[in-house]
C-alpha cells in the first residue's frame, strides 16, 4: 500500500529529514512533506507504530542516507522501542542551535523555525531549510569540528548511557533510609525537648515562632510571610543556641533521606533494577552536561553521609565502575588563555597548583604548606576564575574580609598574566 510505496521512494534518497510529534513527518527535498498519523485517535484511524517503523527500517538504518532531525537522542529512544536503529545523522537542529546560541537554545523545532525562518513550522521540511542556513553559520564561526567530532558522536553515547541506566542496590538504600529515619527521629526528640514543645520542624512559620518568639534568638532577616529560617540564617545563629545545630542536622538528614534514599528507590525500574536518567546536552551555557529525572549529578560527595549514599551505585556482575576526572581543568584552561608564565611553569613541572599558590600567598616554602593553607588557596584558585570578591571568599574560607582581599591581591600580583587577562576581558565587555 501507500506505506510500502513511501518506504520504496525513500530508499533512493540522499537526504531524509524526520520529525515526530503527533505525526511522523518526512521530507527529502524541503518542498514535499509526508505526514504519517501514528496510532488511533478520535478523529484518525492512524497507523500502527510498529508497522510504520518496520516498513521504514531500510531507510532509517541506511548510513548512506543523511538524516536531519531535531533531538536525535529522543528519536533514537522512540525507534528503540520497535527494535529500529537510526543511522547517518548529519544534522541535529537542536545541537546546532545550542552551539550557535548556548545562552538561549530553542527547545522545540517550532520555536527554532519561528526564530530562524520567520514562520511557525514544526514539520520535517523546515529541517532541510534550517540545515541550509545553520550549517554554513557553524563553519563561519569555526564550530564545525566541535559539532561533528564531539557533539554528534556524544549524542549517541548519551543515548546508550540512558538506555542502559545505572545499577542501584535498593536493599542498601532501604537499610540506610531506616537508619537515617531513626537518627532523624532521635534528633527531633532533642529539638522538642530544647523547645519545650512539639512542632513541625520543617515548617518555616512554626520554626520561626520557636526560635525568635519563644527562645528570643536575634532575627537575621524577615520576609513578607514572617521570619526567615533559611540555611544562611541558621548558620549565623549556630553558636547562639544548642537547638540550632540540631535543626541544621535535622534538615540535612531529612533532605538526604527524601531526595536521595527514598527518592532513588522510587525511580528504580522494576524490570531492570536500574535508574534511567536523562542527560541533557543543550541546557547549560558552559557546555557541561546536565542530568534530570532524576538528577544523578547532585549526589553529595563532601559529607560522610553523601559518600555512603554513593555506595548504593554498583557495577553489574563482572563489571567495574571507573571514576575519572580532569585534574584542575579550569586552571589549565586559565593558564592557556591567559598565558601566565608562573601558572604554565607550575603545570609544566607537575607541581600541585594549589600548594604552589599557597606557598606564594602565604610566603612560605612549598614543603611548609599545610593542608589548611592548600584548601584555602584552592578556594582562591577556583574562585578567581569565576570573579569571586573578598566578601564571598572570606565567607567561603572563614577569614576576615581584609585577609581575603590580601589573598586575592597577592594571587593577582603573583599571577600577573591572569590579572591582565581578566582586565582585558572586562574592558572588552564594556
Amino acid at each position: 500500500g501507500k506505506l510500502g510505496a513511501l518506504a520504496q521512494s525513500l530508499s533512493g534518497a540522499r537526504r531524509l529529514a524526520l520529525h515526530i510529534e503527533d505525526t511522523l513527518s518526512l521530507s527529502t527535498d524541503g518542498a514535499t512533506q509526508y505526514d504519517v498519523v501514528l496510532g488511533a485517535t478520535l478523529l484518525d484511524a492512524g497507523l500502527d507504530e510498529n508497522q510504520v517503523y518496520t516498513a521504514l527500517r531500510g531507510a532509517l538504518e541506511n548510513e548512506a542516507i543523511e538524516k536531519l532531525v531535531f533531538d536525535a537522542k529522543r528519536f533514537r529512544h522512540i525507534l528503540a522501542r520497535f527494535g529500529v536503529k537510526l543511522a547517518g545523522v548529519t544534522f541535529d537542529a537542536m545541537l546546532t542551535d545550542y552551539l550557535l546560541h548556548a545562552i538561549h537554545p530553542a527547545d522545540t523545532l517550532k520555536t527554532l523555525a519561528t526564530e530562524r525562518l520567520g514562520f511557525s513550522e514544526s514539520g520535517s521540511a523546515a529541517l532541510l531549510r534550517l540545515a541550509d542556513s545553520m550549517l554554513p553559520e557553524l563553519a563561519e564561526k569555526g564550530l564545525t569540528w566541535l559539532y561533528k567530532e564531539v557533539e554528534l558522536p556524544l549524542e549517541h553515547v548519551l543515548f546508550d548511557m540512558e538506555r542502559i541506566g545505572f545499577a542501584l542496590d535498593a536493599d542498601v538504600l532501604k537499610e540506610m533510609s531506616a537508619a537515617f529515619k531513626a537518627r532523624i527521629d532521635a534528633i527531633a526528640e532533642q529539638i522538642f525537648s530544647l523547645a519545650g514543645e512539639r512542632f513541625n520542624i520543617l515548617s518555616t512559620k512554626q520554626l520561626g515562632t520557636i526560635l525568635f518568639d519563644k527562645l528570643q534568638l536575634p532575627p537575621w532577616k524577615k520576609t513578607k510571610s514572617g521570619y526567615s529560617t533559611d540555611a544562611e540564617t541558621l548558620e549565623t545563629l549556630a553558636d547562639k543556641h544548642e537547638i540550632v545545630p540540631l535543626i541544621i542536622e535535622y534538615r540535612t538528614l531529612s533532605k538526604l533521606c527524601s531526595t536521595f534514599l527514598d527518592g532513588l528507590v522510587a525511580v528504580i525500574r522494576p524490570e531492570s533494577g536500574r535508574v534511567h536518567t536523562r542527560f541533557n546536552q543543550n541546557v547549560t551555557a558552559t557546555g557541561r552536561i546536565s542530568s534530570t529525572e532524576p538528577n544523578l549529578q547532585n549526589i553529595p560527595v563532601r559529607t560522610e553521609l553523601g559518600r555512603e549514599i554513593r555506595k548504593a551505585f554498583v557495577a553489574s556482575k563482572g563489571n567495574l565502575l571507573v571514576d575519572a576526572d580532569y585534574s584542575q581543568i579550569e586552571l589549565r584552561v586559565l593558564a592557556h588563555i591567559s598565558q601566565d608564565e608562573h601558572m604554565i611553569e607550575a603545570f609544566k613541572h607537575g607541581q600541585d597548583i594549589h600548594a604552589a599558590t599557597a606557598a606564594k600567598v602565604y610566603h612560605v616554602p612549598l614543603e611548609e604548606v599545610t593542608p589548611q593553607m592548600r584548601s584555602s588557596c584552592k578556594a582562591v584558585n577556583f574562585g578567581i576564575v569565576y570573579g569571586i570578591g573578598a566578601f564571598s571568599l572570606a565567607k567561603d574560607i572563614n577569614v576576615s574580609v581584609a585577609e581575603a582581599k590580601r589573598y586575592i591581591d597577592d594571587y593577582l600580583t603573583h599571577y600577573s598574566g591572569v590579572r591582565e587577562y581578566m582586565d582585558k576581558v572586562t574592558k572588552s565587555a564594556e
